[in-house]
């Protein structure tokens, strides 16, 4: 098996725009005004959706790499609190993070001193494989969730 073909294969899958849609297309062009609307009851806004990703990435990478990392309350601590307003401020801050994080993990699954399928010491069976596979996967379908927001609010380019 050639590995540095699954490691590029691995950083195509966390990049997006494959078989799905990049974070940067997904997000591109969001009005302001419509981040943190929900277009029904009972289903998430964009802000929702994304600052969900940025924790569930963030606490998936530091329990990967961090034996001492403590994970947030399971299921409110991966939802953003409630906020009337998302600022400009607090967009680019999660944007920054977000990609920050991703970055990180782009770096572990194209560390060519990393065996992917190692067991982390700490991580109950789990793999390196495991947990970038992990990450691809829910930003993904949380990809999918804001387009259909978008769609629904009237914010998806035609």
């Amino acid at each position: 098996m050639d590995v540095s073909i699954l490691r590029k294969n691995l950083v195509e899958l966390l990049q997006g725009g494959q078989a799905h849609v990049s974070l940067e297309k997904a997000l591109d062009g969001v009005k302001p005004e419509l981040r943190n609307r929900r277009p029904v009851e009972g289903l998430h806004s964009v802000w929702e959706e994304f600052e969900h990703m940025r924790i569930a990435q963030e606490d998936i990478l530091h329990y990967t790499l961090d034996a001492g990392w403590k994970s947030p309350a399971w299921p409110e601590g991966y939802w953003p609190a409630k906020t009337d307003e998302v600022t400009d401020q607090m967009w680019s801050d999660a944007l920054s993070e977000f990609f920050a994080d991703l970055q990180e993990l782009i770096d572990v699954a194209q560390d060519t001193g990393l065996d992917l399928t190692a067991k982390i010491p700490h991580g109950e069976s789990r793999t390196y494989l495991r947990q970038i596979l992990l990450v691809a996967d829910h930003n993904a379908y949380h990809l999918g969730q804001i387009v259909q927001i978008r769609k629904a609010l009237g914010d998806w380019p035609a």
